[in-house]
């Protein structure tokens, strides 16, 4: 999907996102306890291969909405999602990243994350 997101749909967006996020990080973290638990030999309190492809499975399953969304997934580990937009007549990504709380940065498309600028120049209609 090609979606161009304005500002203000990204944002309106991103309260699930983070939701999201929060599930793709705990299945993070179980997943490398489990993992590192079953190369040490050791059963692991939160389960064994099960329990990994469930939560590799949910993964993929938020990953694939966010996708169908066009939603730009840059990673899960730090969770990293762009959204593809226009500003001032640019191709730009609006930029969120795990641990912030708001949708506040956004880079040129071909720049990446080492060009993030903040948005609180750009109108909320932007």
């Amino acid at each position: 999907m090609d979606r161009i997101f304005t500002v203000d749909e990204a944002r309106a967006l991103l309260p699930q996102v983070i939701e999201d996020a929060r599930v793709v990080i705990a299945a993070r973290a179980d997943l490398t306890e489990i993992e590192h638990d079953r190369r040490a030999g050791r059963a692991s309190p939160l389960g064994g291969l099960p329990e990994v492809k469930g939560l590799q499975a949910r993964v993929e399953e938020i990953v694939s909405a966010w996708i169908e969304q066009g939603i730009e997934v840059k990673g899960i580990a730090p969770v990293l999602v762009d959204f593809p937009a226009v500003l001032d007549g640019v191709s730009v990504r609006l930029c969120w990243i795990e641990g912030e709380t708001e949708l506040g940065w956004y880079h040129r498309t071909e720049l990446g994350f080492a060009g993030r600028r903040p948005l609180s120049h750009v109108p909320p209609t932007g």
